[in-house]
């Protein structure tokens, strides 16, 4: 049984307390917050742009902690989950990994390369597991995408567009605090990013222009990827946070391949869930097909995916802390290549 200790319960510590219910092989053993409200258990007023709000838990059989120290050096965790805010992740992380434990860190795995670097070079040196939460390959169509590129189902890929636009974030102070979330072209766009390079590769180059905060934070940005062994593969991501309230969240995505046409696109619109265009494979006959999918909630699935790596020692690509880290560094190449106007080399 991998003994999961939750550290920071914010709106992200509450999602994954909730997705770690019907865990196989893996449960939560402990949290820490320096709230003595939310160590009694009362999570009411924890919010976020996506799912429902917080309420009263039971904790009769978790160990609570105020001090982050105790809980990453409690005889009774073995994978510490990190979910404070973005500009802790590196000093939190590496703390937790001299200690012995493995950890799963939110994303953005950090807020500088240079962290990014010190955590997977700590990883290394204390022989433990570093995962990032990265949860978008997780979703069911995003799972369903990358299964059916890998299996090139459909032929080669001529071209694709990723979109994640969402209103300006005034829930979270964190997120509003552009030095401590990094901005929407950190904190935001990092979700495609990092599922670009999943599933694409590492580019050669990217060409972004958008709007820029304080001459340093991506607000929002339209990104070109080129690929020097396949200059004819288009691959573009449109990201930020410049809508407005009644439509606080939007992600999809097109992809074109010589077979098929692959659409996705799902919002909150007006406080309710909308799906514009569901999965939908889109062929020359004129017939759409809408693939079946493997259920359950993301985080569910990548909180799991964290356990097994634990259980059995075997990595996943999808929680790589090096991919994570290259994430990282292609959000700062996009905010440059906004500041200068002009392709940079990655």
């Amino acid at each position: 049984m991998v003994r999961i200790g939750i550290a920071g319960i914010g709106f992200m510590g509450l999602t994954h307390f909730r997705a770690s219910g019907s865990l196989r092989g893996g449960r939560v053993t402990a949290i820490c917050s320096r709230s003595a409200r939310k160590r009694a258990g009362d999570w009411r007023g924890i919010g976020g742009n996506f799912g429902s709000g917080g309420e009263k838990v039971d904790l009769a059989n978790v160990e609570t902690f105020s001090d982050y120290d105790e809980l990453i050096h409690s005889p009774d965790v073995d994978l510490v989950d990190i979910c404070y805010p973005s500009d802790q992740h590196a000093d939190r992380a590496v703390a937790a990994l001299r200690a012995g434990k493995h950890v799963l860190v939110e994303k953005p795995i950090a807020l500088t390369s240079w962290d990014a670097t010190r955590m997977v070079r700590a990883a290394k040196r204390y022989d433990r597991h570093l995962m990032v939460a990265h949860v978008l390959p997780f979703f069911p169509e995003y799972a369903w995408l990358v299964e059916t590129i890998e299996a090139g189902t459909y032929g080669d890929l001529l071209g694709a567009h990723f979109k994640r636009v969402i209103s300006r974030l005034d829930w979270s102070g964190g997120s509003l605090n552009l030095a401590r979330s990094g901005g929407p072209g950190v904190d935001l766009h990092i979700h495609d990013v990092h599922f670009i390079q999943l599933v694409f590769g590492k580019p050669n180059r990217i060409t972004a222009s958008g709007r820029l905060v304080e001459e340093a934070y991506v607000e929002y940005a339209s990104t070109t990827y080129l690929y020097d062994e396949k200059p004819d593969l288009t691959v573009t991501c449109a990201s930020g946070a410049i809508s407005k309230k009644g439509r606080p969240f939007a992600h999809g995505f097109e992809i074109y391949a010589e077979g098929a046409t692959i659409a996705y696109e799902a919002s909150t619109l007006g406080g309710k869930p909308h799906v514009a265009t569901p999965l939908s494979v889109i062929t020359d006959d004129g017939k759409v097909r809408k693939p079946r999918l493997r259920g359950g909630d993301a985080f569910r699935r990548e909180m799991q995916a964290a356990v097994n790596v634990v259980r059995t020692g075997r990595s996943s690509s999808a929680l790589s802390a090096d991919r994570a880290a290259a994430a990282l560094k292609l959000c700062f190449k996009e905010a440059e290549s906004v500041r200068r106007g002009r392709t940079v080399n990655v």
